[in-house]
């Protein structure tokens, strides 16, 4: 049988795999959530994968076809999507590529989305809204104008997702439907309790989001009083309602600059559709506006081979570590390139030595695997956990001044007994968080992720002891 995708998100008659038309230039600006990274539309010999791909959605085959409504609330408002299909899963929506997809010379359109169906708020007053839907007088205005300009810019999304699926008839009343529709599907710590938090074990992280937490609740409180009109307490009944708003715009929205005619705006904005892309330190996939149709795109990277199956992704936070992707988006991964250890030890490795060790190439913030020069075992075993631990390790180099290995061996040592009392002053050992993973079967969604945001801080850890000790095994005498 069809999938629903292949039944009611056709390939348009003009629409050719080998030869459609991409309108993005080469060297277009392209926002992933809240950063702006370059893209090269080329087909010059692709950079090895320096790490391997976070996949925050279960795998393809515990994923089953979307509900077919999911396409057609889109289709029938001019969505549409070429060559991929959407799954749905135990954790949520994923993209996948329907077939396979030859690799080209410039990037390859996958979705577009019009404006009508997006959300946008302007990020400096005055603001504006694209498309303007709010009427004349609104109240809600009152409450996205009365807003911090630099910091609260989740509060006026979130605001406008609100009055947005209290439209009789509009698009995102239907869309809200496959939505997180709380804190039980929402993996957002803005709507963790107070127990969820302290299972980070990570009390820096806790407190903001307690911080945070209050600054929303205040807000609802100021503008969602006894006495305030029906049109707005309608909204947001209760405070758990403008959290999980707010928690929404925070975790699915994407920071670009748009054209309007000849307006120039850098905006926020909520995109269906392209909100379900999981997250990648590989992407395969850049947004782009193509501001002469007033439509939103998805693109593939040019030069990326997809195999049918393959998901498609994005990086929403180039350079992240774990506690920010934690703090906005409610995840972390184990193998974030990224992420970072403080040490305190003296002790120092030679830089250049380790990176021939486990051959690491490129600078310092373009780190990547070279998977050439590198033997089946190393295949197997360097990943984003070491490219971390070339960025975080205490190191040091000079040109011509070669490392003792007796010395090397010894600093080591050092930074392995660092990471072994850090894992210590943690309660919970990496096995210990992992069983209870697997064994509550009724444990929230928020404290998941908390026990897994602590459990990678511990596998990275780990990983770099264990770097450590292939390292000190390589060292020639």
């Amino acid at each position: 049988m069809a999938s629903a995708a292949s039944l009611l998100l056709p390939f348009p008659s003009h629409f050719s795999v080998g030869t459609h038309k991409c309108h993005n230039d080469a060297g277009v600006t392209s926002p992933v959530r809240k950063r702006h990274l370059q893209i090269r539309a080329s087909i010059t010999a692709t950079r090895l994968k320096n790490v391997e791909s976070l996949d925050i959605s279960p795998t393809p085959c515990e994923m089953q076809p979307a509900d077919p409504d999911f396409y057609r609330i889109g289709y029938k408002r001019d969505v549409r999507a070429y060559g991929v299909e959407f799954m749905e899963g135990p954790d949520g929506f994923g993209v996948y590529a329907k077939k396979d997809i030859e690799p080209l010379r410039r990037a390859r359109v996958i979705m577009e989305i019009p404006i009508n169906l997006l959300l946008t708020i302007s990020q400096k007053k005055p603001w504006m809204f694209f498309p303007d839907f709010i009427p004349i007088g609104h109240p809600i205005f009152d409450i996205i104008n009365s807003t911090d300009p630099e910091t609260e810019e989740d509060f006026r999304l979130a605001c406008l997702l609100l009055y947005g699926m209290d439209v009789s008839s509009n698009f995102w009343q239907l869309y809200g439907d496959f939505l997180p529709a709380s804190s039980d599907q929402c993996t957002s710590l803005l709507l963790a309790s107070k127990e969820d938090l302290a299972e980070l074990h990570d009390p820096d992280l806790a407190s903001r989001m307690e911080k945070q937490q209050k600054e929303a609740i205040e807000f609802w409180e100021k503008h969602w009083y006894p006495a305030a009109p029906l049109k707005i307490r309608r909204l947001a009944r209760d405070h758990e309602r403008f959290l999980w708003a707010v928690s929404i715009a925070r975790s699915r929205s994407v920071s670009m600059k748009i054209r309007i005619g000849a307006l120039v705006q850098d905006t926020n904005m909520l995109v269906p559709y392209a909100d379900m892309l999981n997250h990648s330190f590989q992407p395969n996939c850049f947004l782009h506006w193509r501001f002469r149709d007033r439509v939103l795109e998805v693109l593939i990277n040019a030069g990326e081979d997809i195999k049918k199956g393959d998901e498609m992704t994005l990086n929403y936070l180039d350079g992240a570590m774990n506690n920010m992707l934690m703090e906005r988006y409610g995840f972390s991964s184990p193998t974030n390139p990224w992420d970072v250890i403080r040490f305190s030890s003296p002790a120092k490795i030679h830089l250049d030595t380790f990176l021939s060790v486990f051959n690491i190439s490129g600078l310092q913030d373009e780190y990547y695997h070279n998977y050439n020069l590198s033997s089946e075992e190393d295949r197997s075993f360097v990943d984003g956990a070491v490219i971390a631990a070339a960025r975080t390790l205490p190191t040091w180099s000079e040109k011509d001044v070669p490392m003792i290995p007796s010395m090397e061996r010894k600093n080591a040592r050092e930074l392995q007994e660092e990471c072994l009392k850090i894992l210590g002053e943690f309660p919970t050992t990496s096995q210990q968080d992992q069983l209870l993973l697997d064994t509550d079967a009724s444990i929230s969604k928020s404290r998941e992720v908390a026990i897994k945001y602590r459990m990678h801080r511990k596998l990275l850890l780990e990983k770099i002891i264990e770097a450590l000790e292939v390292y000190q095994n390589r060292l020639f005498f």
